[in-house]
């Protein structure tokens, strides 16, 4: 059915305009307005703009401004005129809700809803007795002709969009249903005769769609039926369905081929249906086909509105044109007789007390909100602690190895170095290069570079540690006992007399509430009853010279409200004195609760911030031990490279020596000592001669 040819749908015709005293050009492109969405705006503006004229000026019925203003009726032909200018909003809105009848029966099918919105609006808001046209039961059947065609705009879309069938089945009933109170209308004698030869038409199309949309309703009934595998019940509401179908076509007889071809095109359908489900059940399931009346009615689903109409909706109608209209006198006059209204405001802003939070004490009674958060989300994740002191414990572990690898091999660079001075020592001179062995001058290089990794992460490592023990005793706290939490929180200390002075304040406050709420209550009263009793137009239309006498008239009605004003204002200087003089003794306290929230908030911030550094902790740290295994990996590696080739430059440094050594000539063999002569033998040993020999 989603490929069913649409059926036609009924639009009325726009009335024509005839006199109206107004400005020609305004008066033109509002009742000759396009036939489009750019009209409907026009006219919606140009029914606001009439609204904002009323308020100003008296042109209703009877009243001094009043001009004629002529219309054509539909109907007959014949030009009505009123001295009143909501006949010319009436008139608007009804072409308001004719052009969007035109626009729903295009084929974009839209606008049924406005239409009824607008002529809902007339029917409820203005007389009856303009015109034949706008009739209270003529509006009733535009209404009830645009909520179903409306509803019929809908039905289309379902079966496109391929709904359940139970649904469609219910926006098709509903269709009917509006159809239904739409043709009693038309049967009315009084409305027939209001219509004249229009009325045989609409009956003629109306009836037609009854019996056709209430086959749609059946066929898809049956479909239904057919997908909860009730196959005699399907066989029924086929059936059912092509009956009316056939009812509709005999109705159908001298409508459009628009109208034929729909109708083909769904006997199509409901006949396949309904032959394809009566020969499956008699030769397959040979279920027992129910009579119809003895099965649940098909309950209509209404899922169309009339749209509401707000002829002062400033982003319909634009600015007020007629804001500068009124008289300065008559605005200045009614701003007067709007009556005094003293407020202390400014006083309670300048004094910053506010009644519910004048001492704060009661939020040091809880855990905050968003602390209490964090507790709950630390309750279900208690390693949260173990894990990041796990975490610190392991970076520094890796960082204490890669830092001794590189102390390692800047001590074996070292002492290799010191190494090369003594040989230089030695020999008196710089060591041949050749044969000295490869790698130091890499290794030397190399270790550098990790000296100055290590030196720049140090210094973040040593950063991160500081924030972790920082936060650690905030998360340990966070994750115990809720009163432990509570007993960190700072909280007041206040004497009894600081306690007096407090309830004393709050008192005071209470009445000045009392009194606000009071005036607020009284210039609601005098506000409503101006709004009710508005002389702006009296004033319009009344000498200056009389201005005076008509206020004094006219403000006696509030002769009461005004002595309740009056009190109001007696008590309210003696309450401010009072309230002044508390706020003094209230001073001191004042500034010890600031304080004490200040710090309030200042721990309830840092243990949030505590909590919501751990991610962040957690991530950094396993970002340093990412580096620094990686780090640790490398200085390991070149650690083994050190002592490689500082062995290898040891072993040079010998040959070198051994090679030397070996190049130096052997000693010069020195002449023999000549033989001691022996002395006379008169010499006697132990003599003086024989000591000083032996001292030789």
């Amino acid at each position: 059915m989603e490929a069913v040819p649409r059926m036609p749908m009924i639009w009325l015709d726009l009335k024509e305009a005839g006199e109206f005293a107004f400005n020609a050009a305004v008066k033109k492109s509002a009742v000759s307005v396009p036939r489009d969405f750019e009209g409907c705006s026009t006219l919606r503006k140009y029914l606001g703009q009439l609204h904002f004229l009323q308020s100003r000026i008296p042109m209703g019925n009877g009243q001094e401004a009043a001009v004629p203003v002529t219309w054509t009726e539909i109907f007959s032909g014949k030009a009505v005129t009123h001295e009143d200018i909501k006949y010319e909003q009436a008139c608007v809105l009804y072409n308001l809700g004719a052009l969007h009848s035109m626009l729903g029966a295009m084929d974009k099918r839209v606008s049924e809803e406005c239409a009824a919105g607008a002529f809902t609006y007339l029917r409820d808001h203005f007389p009856h007795s303009y015109s034949v046209d706008m009739s209270h039961q003529i509006l009733s059947l535009n209404i009830n002709l645009m909520l179903g065609q409306a509803q019929e705009c809908l039905l289309e879309k379902s079966m496109l969009d391929n709904r359940k069938s139970f649904l469609v089945a219910r926006i098709s009933a509903q269709v009917v249903d509006y159809y239904k109170e739409a043709c009693r209308a038309l049967e009315n004698s009084e409305t027939a005769s209001l219509l004249g030869k229009i009325q045989k038409d609409w009956k003629k199309l109306v009836q037609m769609k009854i019996y056709y949309f209430a086959a749609v309703a059946h066929l898809h009934m049956g479909k239904q039926a057919e997908e909860q595998q009730k196959f005699g019940e399907r066989v029924i509401y086929f059936q059912s369905a092509l009956d009316k179908l056939n009812e509709a076509i005999k109705l159908a007889k001298g409508q459009p081929e628009a109208v034929q071809e729909a109708l083909r095109f769904t006997m199509d359908v409901i006949g396949g249906k309904y032959n394809s489900a009566k020969k499956d059940n008699d030769f397959i399931y040979h279920e027992a086909v129910p009579a119809l009346d003895t099965l649940q009615s098909v309950k209509g689903a209404p899922l169309v509105k009339a749209l509401p109409v707000n002829p002062t909706d400033p982003a319909v109608t634009g600015p007020d044109i007629f804001a500068k209209l009124v008289p300065m006198a008559a605005h200045e006059a009614s701003s007067l007789y709007r009556g005094p209204s003293v407020s202390h405001s400014q006083f309670m802003d300048s004094m910053q007390l506010d009644p519910e939070t004048v001492d704060n004490l009661d939020m040091y009674n809880h855990i905050p909100p968003v602390l209490m958060e964090k507790c709950a989300a630390l309750s279900v994740r208690p390693d949260t602690v173990r894990n990041l002191v796990q975490s610190m414990q392991v970076l520094s572990g890796v960082f204490t190895d890669v830092e001794a690898s590189l102390k390692e091999i800047r001590d074996l660079l070292e002492e290799d170095e010191a190494q090369e001075r003594k040989l230089q020592e030695l020999l008196g001179r710089v060591p041949p290069a050749p044969g000295s062995p490869p790698g130091l001058a890499e290794v030397s290089k190399e270790c550098s570079k990790y000296l100055e990794l290590h030196e720049k992460a140090s210094f973040t490592n040593t950063e991160l540690h500081r924030a972790m023990n920082l936060h650690l005793g905030n998360l340990r706290l966070l994750g115990g006992p809720l009163e432990q939490v509570r007993a960190a929180l700072p909280t007041p200390t206040l004497s009894e007399d600081d306690k007096q002075v407090l309830q004393n304040l709050k008192r005071i406050l209470a009445k000045v509430q009392e009194m606000r709420d009071q005036r607020m209550s009284l210039e609601q009263q005098l506000r409503e009853m101006i709004q009710k009793d508005d002389i702006t137009t009296s004033l319009v239309t009344t000498d200056r010279s009389e201005m005076k006498k008509l206020f004094e008239e006219q403000l006696k009605k509030y002769d009461q409200l005004k002595v309740y004003l009056e009190q109001n204002l007696a008590a309210q200087e003696n309450v401010l004195k009072a309230l002044t003089d508390a706020n003094v003794k209230y001073a001191a306290v004042r500034k010890a609760l600031a304080e004490v929230e200040h710090k309030w908030n200042t721990t309830v911030q840092t243990l949030v911030a505590s909590y919501e550094a751990y991610e962040d902790l957690m991530k950094k740290s396993q970002e340093g031990k990412d580096f620094y295994t990686d780090l640790e990996g490398k200085a390991a590696k070149l650690l083994e490279r050190a002592r490689a080739a500082c062995q290898a430059s040891e072993a040079h440094r010998q040959q070198l020596l051994e090679r030397e050594l070996k190049k130096q000539p052997p000693p010069r063999p020195t002449a023999p000592k000549p033989p001691l002569q022996k002395k006379p033998l008169e010499m006697e040993a132990g003599g003086p001669e024989a000591a000083e020999l032996g001292s030789l």
